[in-house]
């Protein structure tokens, strides 16, 4: 079968989709204390790009590929210091033991369903090996992680396949990436309703350093939803348990955490642990069968790690722990905006088997704020 995801009509049917939804910034929901950044999102990070192949077919395929690039040299040269945090681990996050051994990430960051993962690797050790100055390469780690959207696609069927991921990551820009039903939130569902692509971002003031946070998650999880404080999903009466234990909660949740500031990765590890805290805020539970991670990365020049060097040491400047606190304020209200904003942006979606998952009614939802006054 041939794939039209790409095409013309396909992109327009998106665009004007996603013109029908706003994001919870956009209806004056303030999230947290602290300023956003330009584009309230991840690249708000100066030198991350992102690139999303979304794949809608027929009836029944409903999925596709993010890709999260630290930086837009060559990674495999020019490594950045990272780690992984996970909150459950019933996941298929490729990568992760040499991050955790080395503290970085060489490749883009695949995103994709979780039957893809291979896929995901494969397009990441084809685009690496590709790359000029890697002609000697013949070890890439490639980093890919996953939900599992087969509520609504034929993960069965394996349709993503590696030119997808190499056309992720070739496409990525600094644009502010789309959210809600895009790239590898194309099939996802979250807190019963309709998942995605999410974003968002936080800026400190010059005072605390002036470092900026981007979060990018991909939702696809249970629990009871909380927007701003506010318990929306026990006034929808749509929660996890809510019908004597039929609602679904299981699935996951992938986080991917930026930024510029010159940390290690023992410090990202810590920043990455903080981002588990914004998820919370929004009422998922890391469930059981639920695979919750999440990926942290600095692309600070000065702490970059050359792949090859004539040196036996390193020397890098990095911030001290009693400085953290700020950061740590940064990533948990990104993450929880971030999350919010992939239900926000997200729209109805039928899928295999006929089956329909509804978007956040937001008709209910904006005048429950309202009453709590979370709405400007």
């Amino acid at each position: 079968m041939k794939f039209f995801s790409l095409t013309v009509f396909l992109l327009l049917f998106i665009s004007v989709k996603s013109q029908q939804r706003k994001s919870a910034e956009a209806y004056g929901i303030k999230i947290g204390v602290m300023q956003k950044g330009p584009t309230n999102s991840i690249v708000d990070v100066a030198g991350v790009k992102v690139g999303q192949v979304t794949l809608i077919v027929a009836d029944s395929i409903r999925t596709g590929v993010t890709a999260i690039l630290p930086h837009g040299d060559n990674l495999f040269q020019q490594k950045v210091p990272a780690a992984v945090f996970t909150g459950n681990g019933f996941g298929k996050l490729a990568g992760t033991t040499q991050i955790k051994e080395l503290g970085n990430i060489e490749s883009p960051i695949i995103l994709t369903n979780t039957l893809s993962v291979a896929e995901g690797i494969n397009g990441v050790i084809n685009y690496t090996l590709a790359q000029k100055g890697n002609e000697q390469v013949q070890s890439v780690n490639a980093v890919v992680g996953e939900t599992n959207d087969g509520a609504l696609n034929d993960i069965r069927g394996k349709h993503v396949k590696v030119e997808h991921v190499l056309q992720a990551i070739n496409s990525a820009s600094s644009q502010k990436p789309q959210q809600g039903n895009v790239g590898a939130g194309t099939g996802t569902v979250c807190f019963g309703f309709k998942g995605g692509i999410g974003t968002a971002s936080r800026k400190l003031p010059a005072s605390l350093g002036g470092y900026t946070v981007g979060v990018l998650v991909q939702t696809n999880f249970g629990g009871e939803l909380q927007i701003d404080g506010v318990p929306v999903g026990e006034k929808l009466g749509r929660y996890s348990f809510s019908d004597q234990l039929q609602n679904p909660v299981d699935g996951s949740c992938m986080i991917v955490v930026a930024t510029d500031a010159p940390l290690d990765s023992r410090n990202l590890e810590r920043l990455a642990k903080r981002a588990f805290m914004g998820l919370a805020k929004t009422g998922g539970i890391a469930s059981n069968g639920s695979g919750d991670y999440v990926i942290a990365f600095s692309n600070n020049a000065s702490v970059l790690i050359a792949h090859d060097s004539k040196t036996a040491t390193i020397t890098t400047t990095v911030l001290r722990n009693d400085v953290m606190s700020p950061l740590f304020m940064a990533v948990i209200e990104a993450t929880e905006e971030a999350i919010i904003n992939s239900l926000f942006m997200a729209t109805d979606m039928k899928g295999k088997g006929g089956r329909t998952i509804e978007a956040l009614p937001l008709d209910k939802v904006l005048p429950i704020l309202k009453q709590y006054n979370r709405i400007n």
